[in-house]
């Protein structure tokens, strides 16, 4: 299942040409994964405290198309892709509209404590279809 969340960009998302700083989009990402999360009824300060369960990045690879601008709204998704032992591949894309800005795929490990764990099932069998552009 797909999580879609909307962002506005601000001033401190952006360089000095006004353009969405590189960067700003890990963190758009990380908080449609953290909604994805919360979705299926986990918060990551629950899981930390109760489960000693964390999310780890790995991996990150991103390409980048297209600049966000300030004031954009834009649109983040975030659906996991494929689950390898502890690691949740999350395929990620950032919208303006119907406008692909960036795309990538985040390597997620499951710890409980430092030991890499398989992630709940809840989490595990949440693959779904490929993206779908925003309408």
């Amino acid at each position: 299942m797909e999580e879609r969340l909307k962002i506005r960009v601000y001033y401190e998302d952006t360089d000095f040409s006004g353009r969405v700083y590189h960067a700003s989009y890990l963190r758009f990402m990380e908080r449609a994964r953290t909604e994805w999360l919360r979705a299926r009824g986990f918060e990551n300060l629950h899981l930390a405290h109760h489960a000693a369960l964390s999310f780890v990045v790995r991996e990150v690879k991103l390409e980048y198309l297209a600049a966000a601008v300030m004031d954009d709204l834009l649109s983040v998704t975030a659906r996991v892709s494929r689950v390898r032992g502890a690691l949740l591949d999350f395929e990620q894309e950032v919208f303006r509209e119907r406008e692909l800005l960036c795309r990538g795929v985040i390597g997620i490990v499951t710890l409980r404590g430092t030991k890499p764990v398989r992630p709940p099932r809840e989490l595990s069998g949440a693959s779904v279809a490929p993206l779908e552009t925003p309408v």
